[in-house]
């Protein structure tokens, strides 16, 4: 019995408006997952006085230290990165900070300088979706980190002296800023966007870290009554941006402080950091706005998962993400395989006879289904169609949008088209008719060619179609009788028939 190592990692985040711990689990197979996630408002900015942290925001400092310690213990951690961005960085005695820091906890005091903070943000995004080209933001309390990426290459970064809190701070009087207060801090937010011209008209997605753009994105899915529960890759563009902003100025603060979506200590930093939000698509023409929710904490620890591999990114996210997704609910890789030559084979045929014709994206599609099809019979095997599409269609998969997203669950939990037909129906506007009866066919194809290795034992060889009158035969080269795969196929090919509006006949040849 294969036993999987197991390594631990905690990494501490002290930001200029929360301190957080999280902890993560990973074993050799590179699956990982959280053990612990623990937030405290701290809103160490407040306690920046002429440059100065005072003594009460670094008591509260070690204070939170000394409890994220115990946590830390209890886990015997050998692997704690506790690291520091703006409002530690921009202290004057930040060297009196790290000795306490290492005196009275645990922990020894990592500060990251601007380039630090922009690279980490970078690299969880570029792990963890498939954008080619793009810029990232992070707004944090007292800072906000740009970097613009070409062929997944870091090519720019800038990291800017003012976050959401310090915004709120040097703008805003009260909890609400009033329309003047907003008009001044979209104007000095504006001028400096424009001092950078790798900025200005790139007309690149905007890909957002940190917690301002979790909530807008929050936000937005209650307001229009979001299809999925999803956070990852989720889309805005710039008027859905606007609608936010009017809803929320529409709003008092106790108002602000009960909106679903938005974090009750993030009420009087929110409008700040959406003024920062629209501003960065106006200058930059940005196509869309997209939010990683991987950010500077997933971007240190991707750099100690990739160190032993000598990179510095997945080559292909998408591909390790399904590969670990597999893993995790133990998918046979020699069945994905199988499975892959069958699709593989009937679509060849189906393209040569013209009766059919697919996109090189639409076969990648079929691919990425394959290595995931009926997954949820992990969960229970007499309703796994149900369980494959519920968990494909919420469970977060890096790289993936979520439109595609849910086109691979469609397919891998294909099993009727009166099935396909109700999971579809609360997507329904996310395709055109000529999407959904394409994406039909392609299930029903995933269908047969895995009713034709229903055994698992590699029955088929080849697979050729001929055309005769308005019937498709199949002349199918099998390696033994394979009673099972003769009597799924033939349950199972009546909805490729409807596809196609054709009859089909298969033909075992066993040789």
């Amino acid at each position: 019995m294969k036993i999987e190592l197991k390594q631990r990692y905690g990494i501490i985040d002290i930001g200029s408006n929360t301190i957080r711990l999280v902890i993560y689990e990973t074993g050799t197979s590179k699956l990982y997952h959280e053990l612990e996630n623990t937030k405290v408002t701290a809103r160490l900015r407040s306690y920046l006085e002429d440059g100065i942290l005072n003594e009460a925001g670094i008591q509260l400092l070690i204070l939170t230290l000394q409890q994220f310690q115990e946590s830390t213990r209890f886990y015997g951690l050998k692997h704690v990165i506790c690291m520091a961005t703006a409002t530690v960085r921009q202290a004057k005695n930040q060297s009196y900070i790290q000795q306490l820091v290492e005196e009275h906890t645990d922990f020894k005091l990592r500060i990251l300088s601007e380039y630090e903070e922009a690279y980490y943000g970078y690299l969880a995004i570029i792990n963890s979706t498939s954008f080619e080209e793009g810029i990232t933001i992070d707004i944090g309390g007292g800072s906000t980190e740009l970097t613009y990426f070409k062929n997944r290459q870091l090519v720019e970064y800038y990291s800017f002296p003012f976050g959401a809190l310090s915004l709120k701070q040097q703008f805003v009087e009260e909890d609400v800023p009033t329309a003047e207060e907003k008009e001044k801090l979209y104007s000095y937010v504006k001028s400096s966007l424009e001092t950078l011209p790798w900025l200005l008209g790139k007309e690149v997605p905007i890909i957002a870290i940190g917690g301002s753009a979790r909530n807008m994105a929050k936000i937005h899915q209650q307001l229009i009554s979001y299809s999925i529960s999803s956070l990852h890759l989720y889309e805005m563009n710039a008027a859905h941006i606007d609608s936010v902003k009017q809803h929320l100025s529409s709003l008092s603060f106790s108002e602000l402080q009960k909106q679903d979506g938005l974090a009750r200590d993030r009420a009087d930093t929110i409008l700040p950091a959406i003024e920062v939000f629209g501003a960065i698509m106006h200058l930059s023409n940005a196509p869309s706005f997209v939010l990683s929710r991987k950010g500077l904490r997933e971007g240190v620890f991707y750099e100690a998962l990739t160190k032993p591999f000598h990179l510095s990114y997945y080559p292909n996210v998408v591909e390790e993400s399904l590969h670990m997704l597999a893993q995790e609910y133990g998918m046979d890789m020699d069945y994905v395989m199988q499975l892959m030559i069958n699709v593989s084979a009937i679509c060849n045929e189906l393209e040569r006879l013209r009766v059919a014709s697919f996109s090189e994206e639409e076969l990648q599609l079929l691919r990425k289904a394959a290595k995931v099809f009926n997954i949820g019979k992990y969960i229970d095997e007499e309703s796994s169609s149900q369980h494959t599409f519920y968990l494909l269609a919420n469970k977060t998969i890096d790289g993936m949008m979520h439109k595609e997203r849910i086109q691979l669950a469609l397919l891998a939990s294909y099993k009727s088209r009166s099935a396909f037909k109700r999971y579809m129906q609360l997507f329904d506007a996310w395709f055109s008719k000529e999407e959904q009866r394409q994406l039909s066919l392609l299930g029903s194809i995933l269908q047969l060619a895995a009713a034709l290795n229903v055994t698992n034992r590699n029955f088929v060889k080849n697979i050729l179609i001929e055309e005769r009158k308005e019937e498709l035969q199949f002349f199918i080269s099998c390696r033994s009788s394979g009673l099972a795969e003769r009597m799924q196929a033939e349950k199972q090919k009546k909805p490729l028939e409807k596809a196609l509006k054709r009859n089909i006949e298969l033909n075992f040849l066993i040789n």
